[in-house]
């Protein structure tokens, strides 16, 4: 193991702060352990040495105040002390800092201070880019871009913010190749790393997305949303201790944050919970099970009718209703009864087995009939149009749930069964809902 880089006598001993020493910086950082630790006792005593320092010592003194302040995530701190600092580096980090909150046009001017007074001209620039990317300026992101092309031989920085451009543009395969070209050129680069972490996420690549955020978080300042997004990953995959640290990190960083709050204690109740494996009836093989479609089977014409006008898809929805249910259905006789049941009983099922054992599952309820066009286009629509957050749309996946018309059809009590969707997903998703001016089915 390298020996730890000691952050007091980079930051406190040392007269200067430069370049190197961010550099330096970071990889301290980068070796965990107490070294976060380290770095805010650092803070303290740069803070006091600025009290008695003459104005020339403080302004060194507030430069390196600033950038502790970035990398341990404090950016109003980190802003405040910058800009009572002078020089390259302390525009350039002012930048980053206003970045980081969203300031576009105050971080905008810093790196304009930041090139006058000296800082490289095409780093500057690729933050520029990235401004203008984030403020839907695509046009002005490209033709800073354009300019740089001779840096892609070597600037990860480059790749990263063509990266941003290509997302815009709808290439993701393109995208995702010049995010891992950017972590290729620098393994530390935690806005790549997030953003690879949040593709595999979507995709449903829980192990090569938890990698992602875990290296993501390895270099500070710490991400607060690869905190969010990994923590929801962690309860995916019954890791409920990962899970409480990655969310008391974030009441560390936000106390007021009501999301983490609840998010905290959910997480802490799960680690409680009683867990037999023998008793386990959502695993992994026997919800694949659940999920095979009847359309699978070799199933008579008036079978296959029936089932299709009851919207019974899955093996799962058998499960779920009973079968005086299904000869309550028209034309649906013993003899279909028999032929389902031969199916089930293979498969080790039996109807109403869900009802049975507590799952309070009901068959599925179809979408509201639409009475205009533009009602059928909005039932339609696919449900990532409502920029649901990462917890709740996994939840939507497990539940099969690919149309606004299809959730409008649950109600309440059917997306809290869904593991970890909780209070917090269900005003969520009422309120996308609202805007629309939907709700679910029991509002």
């Amino acid at each position: 193991m390298d020996t730890p880089i000691d952050l007091r006598a980079l930051l406190v001993e040392r007269e200067d702060c430069d370049a190197g020493t961010v550099q330096k910086l970071r990889e301290g950082l980068a070796q965990g352990g107490t070294q976060s630790r380290a770095l805010r006792d650092a803070t303290d005593a740069i803070r006091k040495k600025i009290e008695g320092a003459p104005p020339a010592a403080q302004k060194k003194l507030y430069l390196k105040l600033g950038i502790s302040n970035y990398f341990l995530g404090h950016m109003n701190k980190a802003i405040d002390n910058l800009q009572q600092a002078e020089g390259p580096l302390a525009f350039f980090y002012l930048g980053r800092a206003h970045s980081n909150r969203q300031e576009w046009d105050d971080a905008m001017k810093a790196f304009d201070k930041a090139e006058k007074a000296g800082y490289a001209g095409p780093q500057v620039a690729l933050q520029r880019a990235g401004i203008y990317r984030q403020k839907g300026q695509l046009n002005e992101a490209r033709a800073c871009l354009t300019k740089l092309e001779e840096m892609g031989s070597h600037s990860a920085e480059y790749h990263f913010q063509l990266a941003g451009c290509l997302q815009l543009e709808g290439d993701r395969f393109k995208a995702v190749a010049a995010l891992e070209r950017t972590v290729g050129l620098d393994p530390s680069h935690t806005g790549a790393l997030f953003q690879l972490a949040y593709i595999n996420d979507l995709a449903g690549n829980d192990d090569e997305a938890i990698n992602y955020y875990e290296r993501c978080l390895k270099y500070p300042p710490v991400h607060k949303g690869a905190l969010n997004n990994l923590g929801v990953l962690y309860e995916d995959n019954d890791k409920y201790d990962k899970a409480v640290d990655c969310y008391g990190k974030l009441l560390k960083a936000d106390p007021l944050d009501e999301r983490a709050k609840l998010f905290h204690k959910d997480a802490q109740s799960a680690m409680t919970m009683h867990y037999d494996p023998g008793e386990e009836q959502t695993s992994q093989a026997f919800r694949q099970v659940l999920e095979i479609p009847v359309t699978d089977f070799e199933l008579s014409v008036r079978s296959r009718n029936c089932l299709k006008k009851m919207n019974i898809r899955t093996l799962g929805d058998l499960t779920r209703v009973t079968e005086a249910q299904l000869l309550a259905s028209k034309n649906f006789g013993e003899t279909s009864l028999d032929e389902i049941k031969i199916i089930l009983n293979a498969k080790g099922l039996r109807f109403g087995q869900s009802l049975e054992q507590g799952a309070q599952f009901e068959a599925r309820y179809r979408a509201p009939q639409p009475t205009s066009p533009e009602e059928q286009a909005i039932l339609g629509k696919p449900v990532e149009e409502l920029n649901l957050s990462v917890r709740a749309r996994k939840c939507m996946n497990r539940l099969n749930i690919r149309t606004v018309g299809e959730l409008v059809s649950r109600s309440a009590d059917d997306l809290l069964e869904a593991k970890n969707f909780g209070q917090t997903s269900l005003t969520e998703v009422r309120d996308r809902l609202g805007a629309m001016g939907l709700k679910l089915r029991g509002d």
